[in-house]
Parts: C-alpha cells; structure tokens; sequence
C-alpha cells in the first residue's frame, strides 16, 4: 500500500465551517476515492496556523490521478473553495510532503 502525505491552508475563522463539511461528506465523493484506490485518508489541522495536514494510503493500482477530471471531485472543490486557499480551478493547493521517518 502506498501512503502520501501533504498540506493545505484554511482560511482564517473557517475551521468549524470546514469540519461540518467533512463531517457530511458526500457519498458519492467518498465511493469515487475509494473507487480510486484510496482506503484510508485523513486529514489533521493544526488550529495555530490553519495548515491542514493529509495522510492517505492508496492500493498498488490506484488511479487517483484520474480524480481531478470527476464532476464530483470538481464539485467538491468548488463547495470548499470558500474555505481554503486554491489553484485558479478551484482545487485546494497542495504541498506533497517528503517521508523522512517511520516506524512500525
């Protein structure tokens, strides 16, 4: 299982606002990640500098790079730009972060 990790940026006094979002969470955006390989992701928020921080763990096959041409997926990005600093189509910025530990 592959595993990747990165940030996002909230903007500032949204941090309720984008948890009861994901707290009702779409299905159909939660059976297209998981149709793309995902099984398991979470997403953590430091509330001091409204930097969020992902973690997901992707199947060998995954074919998440396909998620970004999804109407669904494109949907979301728009409900949650609001929120949160974006490229100009809406998706979130992402930082992908560099493993430099583990342990089991």
């Amino acid at each position: 299982m592959e595993e990747v990790a990165f940030t996002m940026k909230l903007k500032s006094g949204v941090e309720a606002e984008y948890q009861r979002r994901h707290d009702e969470i779409w299905p159909e955006l939660s059976a297209a990640l998981t149709d793309a390989g995902v099984r398991d992701y979470s997403i953590y928020l430091d509330r001091t500098t409204g930097m969020l921080f992902a973690i997901q763990k992707r199947v060998a096959n995954h074919t998440t790079a396909a998620l970004p041409g999804l109407p669904i997926m494109q949907r979301w990005w728009a409900y949650m730009a609001d929120l949160m600093e974006t490229n100009p189509n809406n998706s979130p910025v992402v930082v992908s972060l560099e493993q430099v530990f583990h342990m089991e």
